[in-house]
């Protein structure tokens, strides 16, 4: 597991804390209000419009080609 994907993951059990989904945008300004690294929030802002769960979110990601 790559630095980034930790630190993704930790970002995602904070956002998530007390939260059943979250939108793109929500995690969009999050990500900015938690002041990721800059290829942790290109990440983020790639995220397809829609709501996630917290591993819905971890998956897609994992997924995405930055």
């Amino acid at each position: 597991m790559t630095d980034e994907i930790r630190e993704l993951d930790a970002f995602l059990d904070d956002a998530y804390d007390g939260q059943e989904r979250l939108s793109s945008a929500d995690l969009q300004r999050r990500a900015i209000a938690a002041d990721l690294p800059a290829l942790a929030l290109t990440r983020v802002d790639a995220l397809p419009e829609g709501e996630y769960a917290q591993d819905e979110a971890a998956e897609a990601l994992r997924a995405l080609e930055i």
